[in-house]
Parts: structure tokens; C-alpha cells; sequence
């Protein structure tokens, strides 16, 4: 039962990738496009939290750890230069 739900969850969040990579590629706004890299990069996570459940490995949860944090500061960087055109002042 458990692997049927994570073969479905890995179709689901592959489709949502694929619908982020749309969104990344054809924003309208700027804003949208930073806010589909954010999501495409949480959709990552979970998708190597989804190999980690599947092979029983903690390496894909540091992985996923390590996505989560350059991702954040990614979204901030992105979005304090589209705000004032500066990152660092």
C-alpha cells in the first residue's frame, strides 16, 4: 500500500514540476517567475524526500535540508533585487 502511494506521489509532484517549469518559463511578471522557482525548488524537496521514504536513506533528507536552505536565501537574494535593484547595500 505504502508503494503505490509514493509511485503516485511521484507522478503527482512530477507533474506539478513540470507545470512550475511552464509557469518559470512563461511568467507574465517577473514576480511570478521568481515565485515558480521558489515553488519548483519545494516541489524538489519533495520529491527527494519522496527517493529518501522510498530507499530507506538518510542522504537524500540532508540533500533535500541543504535544497530548502539555498533555496530560501535564493528567493530572498531574487527578491531584494527586483525590489531595490541591489543586493547587498
Amino acid at each position: 500500500m505504502l508503494n503505490a502511494a509514493i509511485e503516485i506521489a511521484f507522478v503527482l509532484i512530477g507533474a506539478a514540476l513540470a507545470l512550475n517549469l511552464y509557469r518559470l518559463l512563461r511568467g507574465p511578471d517577473t514576480s511570478d517567475r521568481i515565485l515558480a522557482l521558489d515553488t519548483l525548488g519545494i516541489n524538489a524537496i519533495a520529491l527527494l524526500v519522496l527517493f529518501g521514504i522510498n530507499s530507506a536513506s538518510t542522504a537524500y533528507f540532508e540533500a533535500a535540508l541543504l535544497l530548502a536552505l539555498l533555496g530560501f536565501v535564493g528567493t530572498v537574494a531574487l527578491c531584494k533585487f527586483l525590489l531595490r535593484g541591489d543586493i547587498i547595500e
